[in-house]
């Protein structure tokens, strides 16, 4: 095997094959590295919403952007894609506020969502809790795909272009004169390139404090649900977030009923454990929604791990050390911005054109924001 490379990925997530998908589109020979299996991680743990409802300009525009990319995926094979769209409830006159003022942005950048009132809502999803409902913000044109189809897409085009995938865990950088020049695997086998890039979600902090770098990313378990298939009852994501509220939709292709919601506290780590408090809770903040998921039958659940930054947006950036990059702290997005964030980064590895600012997703801003749709 020839151990050179124009550049090297580590990690087999959305990020990471999205990544070498275009950089191998630019003609370059790619070495991608995932310990376990592709998707092991994050992107194999999420439930498959792709929104465009953000609250910033640069995510919103990566977040369009990456909405076409998953339409071309599906038009060359069957990546389970469907836009059903997402419905962002709103049960505070505050909630009201803040998603007419984002809407305002998100349609001045071209998006279509609306403020919908109640009544609209009942016809998006018949059947629902209007007690306390006041309105709610709703984009038809987000939805949801199957990670794991999505990543195998991403992968049977990179081998198409020359990479090669290797299932080797990288726990070594080779550094001269201040530039990254290989990797050592865990059986002591060097690859060689002159770009390496970072894509290992929630482990890229502690990897990368063994060349002296504090990457402001850290871990948080998230868990989630998959229940019986049954008759198709709405379409879009239901986002809840009072401080018990929670997140799910259902599979387009089966009918399931898929959520989560985020814990308060947060529960920092890696630990991948599942517990019977969110599978009770869960299920009573589906049923107050819409109280027909009442006697629904959970089938699974089981746990991932974000990968957080204090201000709730990706790292998108070169390092001090020539040709290390970072791409990460996804917080909870990596699915749904992963096409573009992918494509992105392969301009931002090569030098090619960027057609927007992402001076926000700076290793070194000040991470003094919030994205307020986290």
């Amino acid at each position: 095997m020839n151990n050179t490379a124009d550049a090297i990925i580590i990690g087999g997530g959305i990020i990471g094959c999205a990544t070498g998908y275009y950089l191998t589109k630019k003609g370059l020979k790619v070495y991608l590295f995932e310990k376990d299996y592709l998707t092991a991680g994050s992107t194999g743990r999420c439930i498959g919403g792709i929104r465009q409802q953000f609250s910033t300009e640069l995510s919103i525009r990566v977040a369009m952007e990456s909405m076409k990319r998953f339409k071309e995926l599906q038009a060359e094979q069957d990546i389970e894609f469907y836009q059903g769209g997402y419905l962002f409830l709103a049960h505070s006159k505050e909630k009201i506020e803040t998603y007419k003022k984002l809407i305002t942005l998100q349609r001045k950048l071209g998006l279509d969502v609306e403020f919908v009132d109640v009544k609209q809502i009942t016809e998006i999803v018949p059947g629902i809790n209007t007690e306390g409902l006041l309105g709610g913000a709703y984009c038809p044109s987000d939805g949801q795909a199957n990670p794991f189809l999505v990543v195998d897409a991403y992968a049977r085009e990179i081998k198409k272009h020359g990479a090669v995938f290797t299932q080797k865990e990288i726990i070594k950088l080779g550094i001269e004169n201040g530039k990254v020049v290989s990797v050592k695997t865990d059986n002591n086998e060097n690859f060689y390139a002159p770009v390496v890039v970072n894509t290992t979600g929630p482990f890229i902090k502690k990897f990368s404090l063994q060349f002296g770098i504090d990457i402001p990313i850290y871990p948080e378990r998230h868990e989630a649900l998959i229940t019986e298939p049954i008759d198709r009852i709405f379409d879009p994501m239901i986002v809840d977030y009072r401080d018990d509220g929670c997140y799910f939709n259902q599979k387009f292709n089966n009918g399931s009923i898929i959520g989560c919601y985020t814990p308060k506290p947060n529960v920092p780590g890696l630990s991948l454990n599942s517990s019977f408090t969110f599978l009770k809770e869960m299920g009573r903040r589906m049923a107050r929604i819409l109280p027909k998921l009442r006697n629904i039958k959970i089938i699974r659940q089981w746990s991932g791990s974000y990968s957080m930054t204090p201000d709730g947006n990706p790292i998108l950036d070169k390092t001090d050390i020539k040709g290390l990059f970072i791409i990460g702290g996804m917080c909870g997005h990596g699915f749904m911005l992963g096409p573009e964030i992918g494509r992105l980064s392969a301009e931002l590895i090569t030098g090619g054109p960027i057609p927007y600012d992402i001076s926000s997703f700076s290793l070194k801003r000040d991470f003094a924001g919030h994205e307020v749709m986290r």
